[in-house]
């Protein structure tokens, strides 16, 4: 809803909320006050005109202070004459702001008061929604790291079993090395002395059959 008042000789269009800047008017900061002059009330598709102003229509307002607006240079030249005229002058004014629009008993603080909390109610509604969204998350989070924990305990068992296995095996086979070589070391030894034997054995005939020879 919004609404067009006049004062000072001026119009001005305002909402609930609105703060403007008006000619100056004998009141006090703090001091609420309401503006009859209203001119035009909109709410939504519906509009009421005033001829001059709306019936049953007022617009209130609360003083914030008093001011004074920049600074506006006069200046007047006569040709011809010599003369220079020139002034400043800064308007007194008074900052209000629009507190409420009311029309046929229809107040659009109310109305504005009704959507803000409606508005906060549905936010609060989405924030919880969320926290309950990350809250069951984490939930599962930690339910999950749980399950995989054992999992990964077995992992690891098996893992140090495999290496507990290879080492092992690696020193078996580091002892049984040297037996084998030695084995295989001592066979060749044992067909030397066998070749031996067998050549002082076979002497005395060969030096028989060179007698005979001779």
């Amino acid at each position: 809803m919004y609404a067009v008042i006049e004062t000072g000789g001026k119009q001005y269009r305002v909402e609930v909320g609105t703060e403007l800047e008006v000619e100056l008017l004998d009141v006090t900061p703090g001091d609420a006050i309401t503006l009859d002059r209203v001119l035009l009330v909109a709410d939504g598709d519906t509009a009421a005109i005033g001829r001059p102003v709306v019936e049953n229509a007022s617009v209130a307002a609360e003083v914030l202070r008093q001011a004074r607006g920049e600074k506006l240079i006069n200046f007047k030249y006569g040709p011809k004459t010599r003369r220079r005229v020139k002034k400043g002058h800064r308007q007194e004014l008074t900052v209000l702001r629009i507190s409420d629009i009311v029309l046929d008993g229809k107040s659009a603080a109310v109305d504005a008061a009704k959507a803000a909390e409606a508005k906060r109610t549905e936010r609060q509604r989405l924030e919880e929604a969320a926290r309950r969204q990350a809250d069951a998350d984490a939930a599962l989070a930690a339910k999950l790291k749980a399950a995989e924990a054992p999992a990964k305990a077995e992992k690891a068992a098996a893992q140090a079993d495999g290496s507990d296995k290879s080492s092992a095996a690696a020193k078996a086979e580091a002892k049984a090395r040297p037996a084998t070589k030695a084995k295989a070391d001592a066979k060749p030894a044992a067909k030397r002395t066998t070749a031996t034997k067998a050549d002082a054995a076979d002497k005395p005939k060969r030096a028989r059959a060179m007698k005979k020879d001779e």
